[in-house]
């Protein structure tokens, strides 16, 4: 199985989020944000030196031994079971948050089934030299299925609309994981670094900044990441955009944001500052469709 995860600093603020695989007994695969990955790396490494030395642990970084694809889409999983014939990808086989061991093309790989775009979607792990072989291999079995590469910019368009975060983007190190939606990650009984900052009166302050969805009146109006906002008519800063992008899906601007008391605040209506003119935006859940996650699993 797989499990989300946010790490946080002492002081209680969202250091980096990724993924954790148990891949045997006592073997773990952690994953990171892109750009964060020597950084968790030397985070972890410090803390197993200095406050827990006693452990039975050992941490490698195997980042340049695995060539990821991931495919994505309502029929991912028929591409994927082409790949890899007598893999059942089936939702009650292959569950969310799994994963599988196979074979493609005579070559081992390690199948997740995560996604960072919110779509049916399968994230392909093979050794790092049949990276070239496994994209070449993924294009022709999705051929008949209208297959296309997408990029980052349509992977982050994907990603708004549900709401997931990037660290750095929607971070600044001053958000604790409840300002941006993730108290369910949590814990209320295990020990973890940050624990007791969380409980001071400044990370429980009500008028915390919080991560919302805006959507502007007029759908085509252009905002621009790091946009100030502020309530209607005022002129004091009460958050700012910290991602903009045009949704197809939603045939409108969408933007995540970080605003005070934001929770609170769904449905009202306040300003984005321009040097022309204000946009009037309207506050919203920042996950923007599909709430259930039924096109997670292929819906």
């Amino acid at each position: 199985k797989v499990r989300y995860g946010v790490m946080c600093r002492e002081d209680g603020m969202v250091f980096d989020d990724g993924t954790t695989a148990r891949l045997d007994e006592h073997r773990y695969l952690m994953t990171t944000t892109t750009g964060n990955a020597a950084a968790v790396l030397a985070y972890l490494e410090e803390y197993l030196q200095t406050e827990w030395p006693h452990l039975r642990v050992r941490l490698t970084s195997v980042t340049e031994q695995w060539a990821t694809v991931g495919i994505a889409g309502p029929l991912s999983s028929r591409v994927l079971e082409k790949l890899a014939p007598g893999l059942d990808c089936s939702p009650s086989a292959f569950p969310f948050l799994a994963w599988q061991n196979a074979g493609i093309g005579g070559v081992p790989a390690r199948i997740f089934r995560i996604s960072f775009t919110g779509e049916l979607q399968f994230e392909i792990n093979v050794p790092w030299h049949y990276g070239a072989a496994l994209w070449d291999a993924a294009m022709q079995a999705g051929e008949e299925f209208g297959i296309t590469p997408y990029g980052t910019e349509t992977m982050h368009v994907l990603r708004a609309e549900k709401g997931f975060i990037i660290i750095g983007q929607e971070t600044d190190g001053a958000q604790t994981p409840h300002d941006l939606g993730l108290g369910w990650a949590v814990s209320g009984t295990s020990d973890f670094i940050g624990r007791r900052s969380l409980s001071r009166p400044d990370c429980m302050r009500r008028d915390r900044q919080q991560l919302v969805g805006l959507l502007p009146t007029d759908r085509n109006a252009v905002i621009e990441e790091g946009t100030q906002l502020a309530v209607s008519g005022g002129v004091a800063s009460i958050g700012f955009v910290t991602s903009s992008y045009f949704s197809a899906t939603m045939g409108s601007r969408i933007c995540l944001a970080l605003v005070e008391r934001g929770r609170e605040r769904y449905g009202e209506m306040i300003e984005a500052a321009r040097e022309s003119e204000p946009v009037p935006v309207r506050i919203c859940d920042p996950v923007f469709y599909d709430r259930e996650g039924a096109r997670r699993d292929g819906g």
